[in-house]
């Protein structure tokens, strides 16, 4: 099988997984013991949240692990929502957000809070003046996906920041799953921000949310200790896993320039060979790991299901998406709702090869020419 669906999981790293594997035989302990092996276990732990701390440039403390980047955004979106529902109930975000975030919002529309979407400029970005015009004194929260995982645009995050200074009582919230590790990301303004390993070769099952200091959350998950980010999301420390993700985000950055232009020349090679009856939804200074595509009369899903049977893998819409629906943020940027049920996404790792773009360009044309009989 060929995977162009690296945008929704990558394989783990061989050096990930022997990380993960030596201390999850070694470590016997649990870090919250006092015994030695709960203290010896601490220090594991300790030290890969040291690491990964300083890769992102954060302090220890602001660091939460979760299962994934899907439950980091629900921590951040309701816990911030309702930490803060004193100070107002309005909250700004995008029609281009992951379904963590956008079915958040959902559940607290449902319990009495007003959700704003932001307009969309057709190169995919967040249009500011909209923004200038709708952040208000009671908006309490304002999410951003820094790079949207269907059409790979890329957010201008410094000048969103800017504008949400002059409104103190705003906490920005940056769903940054699509661009750590891949992209130079600029979070030091965010309020909260996260991602997951296996987005980067790390290990599936676990997320980083970054909380800075002096931000409150109120909790999805009680009982929790009040160190490393446990107050805000109780359960059992894995140094193994914690030790894992250190590893996978210190390969991703210091390979992160080399993979980056790897991919680069793959998604050039596309877009020079693809057929030109296709249609290209992806903004063209957007991340290079992700390309959204569409053909005309032929739905994307119907699309999927046929390069599948040839053994290669795209995805529609996000692995998370499971309605039927157009797509909301090819939709924003083309407004053509036919457009949008016609479009799928590729997306690339540094393990892609042009071999494997030449055999999906071949199938790509040969079920074209099927269709157009």
């Amino acid at each position: 099988m060929i995977n162009l669906d690296y945008a929704s999981h990558t394989q783990a790293d061989e050096a990930v997984l022997a990380e993960f594997c030596k201390i999850e035989r070694e470590c016997a302990g649990n870090p919250l013991s006092a015994h030695q092996s709960g203290c010896e276990a601490r220090e594991i732990y300790e030290r890969a949240t040291e690491g990964i701390s300083a890769l992102l440039c954060v302090n220890k403390s602001e660091i939460i692990y979760t299962s994934g980047a899907s439950e980091a955004n629900n921590l951040a979106v309701k816990g911030i929502a309702r930490a803060y529902v004193h100070t107002g109930r309005h909250i700004l975000s995008t029609c281009l957000e992951h379904p963590s975030v956008s079915g958040a919002l959902t559940f607290l529309s449902e319990n009495g809070y007003e959700i704003e979407l932001l307009k969309i400029l057709p190169n995919g970005k967040v249009d500011l003046s909209h923004l200038k015009t709708a952040i208000r004194n009671d908006t309490i929260l304002l999410c951003v996906s820094a790079v949207d995982s269907e059409l790979g645009a890329i957010q201008p995050m410094e000048e969103i920041a800017a504008i949400k200074a002059d409104f103190p009582n705003c906490h920005l919230h940056i769903d940054a799953a699509q661009a750590v590790g891949k992209i130079p990301m600029p979070c030091v303004h965010a309020s909260t921000f996260c991602f997951s390993p296996h987005k980067f070769h790390g290990l599936g099952g676990f997320g980083v949310l970054v909380k800075r200091e002096g931000v409150v959350l109120e909790p999805l998950i009680h009982g929790g200790s009040e160190s490393n980010g446990l107050l805000y999301r109780g359960g059992t420390p894995s140094p193994a896993m914690a030790s894992a993700c250190f590893a996978a985000l210190q390969k991703a950055l210091q390979n992160q320039h080399e993979n980056f232009q790897h991919v680069t020349i793959l998604r050039n090679y596309l877009l020079e060979n693809l057929p030109k009856t296709m249609r290209i939804n992806s903004p063209s200074d957007g991340s290079p790991y992700i390309l959204n595509i569409s053909a005309p009369n032929i739905k994307g899903k119907a699309f999927q299901t046929v390069l599948n049977e040839r053994g290669i893998a795209v995805s529609v819409k996000s692995a998370c998406s499971t309605d039927n629906a157009p797509s909301r943020p090819v939709f924003a940027v083309s407004g053509d709702k036919k457009n949008a049920l016609n479009s799928w996404r590729v997306s690339f790792s540094n393990h892609t090869t042009m071999q494997e773009l030449d055999t999906f360009l071949s199938a790509v044309r040969e079920i074209l020419k099927e269709y157009s009989h």
